[in-house]
């Protein structure tokens, strides 16, 4: 695919009637849907409980998860984890995965240094958001970051605008046909690498928690 081409987009690689997530995600395993799994390692497909309450959404997966195949194994994904313990939330009733499956990324000296989604390959990507979503069928959306909640509610949301605060979904969504899930809620947090990059950690982790404490309550 050349680099100036359109996404053809992921529709060709999912399953028409997948039964369960186990079944998706060795499909997309060979998605070619947009460029970025050319450069990538693998495919980064979500985990978590087959029937969550919660899903967390992020961007993508970082240098450590395309490595490793898995969401949220990294630095960030170990602060997520302590941050959804110190909210209360049970880890058995949760499913994380990202908007877009693939590492985007550009060398520089040898080193693989993260380059955010494209609204193009957002778009290619969302095909196995929204297979994800049909079989999961969740109580709460848990939004982490802009590039997910641009993904999930239009290229108009922000996160300062909107974070902590529980929205109606997918009724809220940019493309609420896309998500063939009963109406439930949303909750829009910062993603767990921008309290790593903030000047004050530990005021940004505070904000984290307190936000997925919202979301602990809406589902209890």
């Amino acid at each position: 695919m050349q680099r100036t081409d359109a996404p053809i987009g992921a529709q060709q690689w999912v399953p028409p009637h997948p039964r369960s997530i186990d079944e998706l995600k060795p499909a997309a395993a060979d998605c070619h849907g947009c460029e970025l799994y050319e450069n990538a390692t693998q495919t980064v497909f979500g985990r978590g409980a087959p029937h969550a309450k919660i899903v967390f959404v992020g961007e993508q997966p970082g240098d450590v998860e395309d490595r490793h195949g898995l969401p949220f194994v990294g630095p960030a994904g170990r602060l997520l984890r302590d941050a959804v313990d110190d909210a209360g939330i049970d880890p058995a009733e949760l499913y994380i995965t990202n908007a877009v499956k693939h590492f985007r990324f550009e060398l520089r000296g040898g080193r693989r240094i993260h380059q955010n989604p494209g609204p193009a390959h957002i778009t290619a990507c969302r095909p196995w958001l929204v297979s994800e979503f049909s079989l999961l069928k969740p109580k709460l959306v848990v939004i982490l970051g802009a590039t997910a909640g641009k993904a999930l509610l239009g290229p108009s949301f922000r996160v300062t605008r909107s974070r902590g605060q529980l929205m109606p979904w997918p009724a809220s969504a940019q493309h609420p046909e896309d998500f063939p899930v009963a109406e439930i809620q949303a909750i829009a947090t910062i993603h767990p690498s921008a309290v790593l990059r903030a000047d004050d950690r530990e005021t940004a982790y505070r904000g984290l928690v307190d936000d997925l404490r919202v979301a602990a309550a809406a589902v209890a």
